[in-house]
């Protein structure tokens, strides 16, 4: 008889997260156990003892909840979404930054070293992938085709870009939480001019990018050796601005394009990613597929109704077999 995994899969996310909820509910369905919980839960919500020293060769202890508990020696994978930060409200602003910091590199010290863990993906390498200047390095390097880009905080260089490599779109370089009336919000992208560029753009960096003449996007999810790739038919120029224009149709990535995503993910130590390619030709052979990011981070399950494309139970596959 086969004695059931007892080992834990933890899932490190903030309370609204129902691509997360899907994958937990999988997990749930085929019996295996999962403990949840969102750093922002600590420390009202969430606890830690953690030791190591002597004849240990990894952390002993345990993470608690008020319905459970994980040995951090017995974690067999992590999923690391988008946990909230750690707040101290209770305290004054000076001692909850002290707090802040003893809890990130406290507890998040012991999260990202837990023995015989598979991270998806760990939280150290997405914050590598996430300097979106270090992607564009990384994609240029592992051969892909990406289109002409500045970062600059300097008026003028930005204008002799948009004046050489025009029409020229402004892109966001991360994405915070931008909120109007309470309402997170998209930051587009937008084409601009080279006299729409002032002196307000020396103060802080910016991404220029000749703008893409495309005939669709595609987004690729990668979950361990799995890909799944998607055509989003939007006629937008950034789709991710009406989600009620798009088709969806499942579709294949050319053999060097996939040679390429895998590259990619093995420089930053990433087994899950989220590409977005513009293509540009009016059918999709590897030279109409340019490469615009991956979000290590990024959504999928959206996408998985339309197509039928077994995302969710990829996810939970790589999450059960863990490193064993």
């Amino acid at each position: 008889m086969t004695v059931p995994d007892a080992r834990p899969v933890a899932v490190v996310t903030n309370l609204q997260d129902p691509t997360a909820d899907l994958v937990i509910a999988e997990l749930h369905r085929r019996n295996v156990p999962v403990v949840r919980f969102d750093a922002g839960d600590f420390p009202a919500a969430l606890s830690c003892t953690a030791l190591v020293g002597g004849e240990d060769t990894g952390w002993r202890g345990s993470l608690r909840t008020p319905t459970r508990q994980a040995g951090l020696g017995a974690v067999r994978s992590l999923y690391y979404r988008r946990p909230s930060a750690f707040t101290f409200a209770h305290l004054g602003p000076q001692d909850a930054r002290v707090a802040a910091a003893q809890a990130r590199y406290g507890l998040g010290g012991v999260l990202v070293s837990l023995p015989h863990c598979l991270y998806v993906n760990h939280p150290h390498r997405i914050g590598d992938a996430e300097y979106k200047p270090a992607g564009l390095a990384a994609a240029a390097a592992c051969g892909f085709r990406l289109p002409p880009t500045v970062v600059t905080n300097e008026p003028d260089r930005a204008r002799e870009f948009v004046r050489a490599h025009g029409p020229v779109v402004h892109k966001p370089i991360s994405m915070p939480t931008y909120l109007v009336d309470g309402i997170a919000q998209t930051v587009p992208v937008t084409e601009v001019t080279a006299d729409e560029i002032d002196g307000t753009v020396s103060g802080t960096m910016h991404l220029f990018q000749q703008r893409v003449d495309k005939t669709a996007d595609i987004r690729v999810t990668v979950i361990g050796e799995q890909v799944f790739a998607v055509r989003i038919d939007s006629g937008l120029l950034d789709w991710r601005v009406d989600y009620s224009t798009h088709t969806y149709t499942a579709t294949s990535v050319p053999e060097r394009v996939e040679r390429a995503i895998f590259a990619y993910l093995a420089h930053f130590g990433l087994v899950f990613g989220a590409f977005d390619f513009a293509l540009t030709g009016p059918t999709d052979d590897e030279d109409s597929w340019v490469w615009m990011e991956c979000n290590p981070s990024g959504q999928w399950a959206w996408m998985e109704p339309p197509t039928g494309l077994p995302m969710t139970a990829a996810l939970a596959d790589l999450l059960q077999r863990g490193t064993a």
